[in-house]
């Protein structure tokens, strides 16, 4: 999973996360920045990176993820940089993942809180580290000298928050809804100041799964899932 901000997962994909972890699958999360631009109230700014990462590792936790990496950019700055791209490459070698979960690089009209300038350069960047930097030994070849990490082809990208008509995957997170909600929680800094959170993401779920053509009564997380071996 790589991300622009802490909670980002949380709430576009925490749900399918569970659901993976349950079945056995092992997830890493690559958080890019450490969030210092958020947050609602008084937290000093000093201590806002060092808070929301410790709520990004407890939300985790909430879905069974351990491994949290976060890559320390500046929060409401991020551009799709060489330096980014070289970045992400690292964790994807690192980790040698079959599956990658990144943000959108295109803009949703629908829901434009989805479309942060930081989602969308996170999520060009991730795309771009895919394929082809990951997989290509001669890109960022400091990697592999001075790393030992050795090139790695990722099979298939699944992306949050994809304009239509590019969804194409929905998946039903209905069992594991407390899970989402308990992870959401523990952004405190982010959260506790929205009424009936959990009222929210319900009624966002369902109509995600609706529009899904899943049964009345049931909850959703929606991606765009592409081939990318």
């Amino acid at each position: 999973m790589v991300t622009a901000h802490p909670d980002d997962v949380d709430f576009g994909a925490s749900g399918t996360v569970a659901t993976w972890t349950d079945a056995g699958i092992e997830v890493a999360y690559c958080v890019i920045t450490s969030g210092d631009a958020g947050g609602f109230d008084d937290t000093p700014r000093e201590k806002m990176a060092g808070l929301r990462e410790a709520e990004q590792r407890a939300a985790a936790l909430t879905v069974g993820v351990k491994d949290v990496t976060f890559l320390g950019y500046p929060d409401g700055r991020l551009t799709a940089s060489h330096e980014l791209r070289r970045d992400i490459s690292r964790q994807i070698r690192r980790v040698r993942p079959q599956r990658v979960l990144c943000q959108s690089p295109e803009r949703l009209y629908q829901r434009v809180g989805a479309s942060h300038p930081d989602h969308r350069a996170a999520g060009a960047a991730t795309l771009d580290a895919v394929y082809p930097d990951a997989r290509n030994r001669f890109a960022h070849p400091e990697l592999l000298a001075e790393e030992n990490l050795d090139e790695w082809v990722v099979s298939e990208v699944w992306i949050m928050a994809a304009p239509p008509p590019l969804p194409n995957t929905w998946i039903d997170i209905t069992d594991v809804f407390d899970r989402k909600v308990a992870a959401l929680r523990s952004h405190a800094s982010q959260t506790t100041h929205m009424d009936d959170l959990e009222g929210r993401i319900r009624q966002w779920t369902a109509m995600t799964a609706a529009a899904g053509g899943l049964p009345e009564g049931r909850l959703a997380e929606v991606f765009q899932v592409i081939s990318t071996a």
